[in-house]
């Protein structure tokens, strides 16, 4: 479903967010589905089975059941099932298609987009049919996201990736502060020395080569194309002394500042 069009998601009449009775259950037909039903329990409790497989539900399970697939469902009366339910079809062959079942933790934005589609046919909405196959592919994506999710551990290891690149992206962009390791680990809430390492594992280069490396990067641009002399390029970059600065450009040029205009 990654790359099937918008155009090809045939939104189909049974779509709806209801308040289950009392003494609502969904029975099992002979018949199986013909198409897809993405299937969401905003709350309560109640038990779903699928393929004569059972799932105990309640806030954040999300089915997307299949064609071919055998359902039934009943809930708990003091507890009824809140739940969005939406029939689709997609014209075009698909190669990536969600999990059947999931429990989604972090809810806001799946919701968010949920509700979102289902008010779109409630009343005569302009464009409700293309918007609507829009947010259908959305939410297919943000279950195919959510079954890619990693282990815990490598979460973590992803989110310190993040971090690292985003001092990364900070140096860049402010290339004429005077930045120190000590600083951009506190940044990153890490110890300096491992701030370190990890910086030259992820980024390829240590954090003090990096620094000189984008303040060096800089001044060949202000140089060529802001028409700025050396020394006010010297300046603009936090060096007090223009001869080292002179150095350190030819070390990482070849060059002289002064032969590159």
């Amino acid at each position: 479903m990654l790359h099937a069009s918008p155009s090809s998601f045939q939104i189909l009449p049974s779509l709806a967010k209801i308040v289950c009775e009392p003494g609502w259950k969904w029975q099992k037909r002979e018949k199986a589905l013909e198409n897809y039903d993405l299937f969401y329990v905003w709350s309560g409790e109640g038990t779903v089975i699928r393929n004569d497989e059972s799932y105990e539900v309640g806030k954040g399970s999300c089915f997307l059941f299949r064609p071919g697939d055998h359902t039934s469902a009943v809930h708990n009366p003091q507890k009824p099932l809140v739940l969005t339910y939406s029939h689709f079809r997609i014209s075009e062959p698909v190669s990536e298609i969600p999990q059947p079942y999931r429990r989604l933790k972090e809810t806001v934005d799946f919701e968010y987009m949920l509700a979102r589609y289902v008010r779109l046919f409630l009343v005569n909405t302009f464009a409700a049919q293309e918007e609507g196959q829009l947010i259908l592919k959305q939410l297919m994506i943000h279950l195919l996201r959510h079954d890619r999710e990693q282990p815990e551990e490598k979460k973590v290891s992803n989110q310190l990736t993040e971090v690292i690149h985003e001092i990364a992206n900070y140096v860049q962009q402010h290339p004429g502060k005077p930045h120190r390791v000590e600083d951009l680990a506190a940044r990153a809430g890490l110890s300096p020395r491992y701030f370190s390492i990890k910086f030259k594992e992820l980024i390829g280069t240590p954090v003090q080569s990096y620094i000189i490396r984008t303040r060096i990067e800089r001044a060949q641009h202000l140089l060529i194309h802001a028409g700025m002399n050396v020394t006010e390029v010297a300046d603009a970059l936090g060096y007090r002394d223009i001869f080292f600065f002179s150095r350190q450009f030819k070390q990482y040029t070849g060059k002289k500042p002064s032969e590159i205009r």
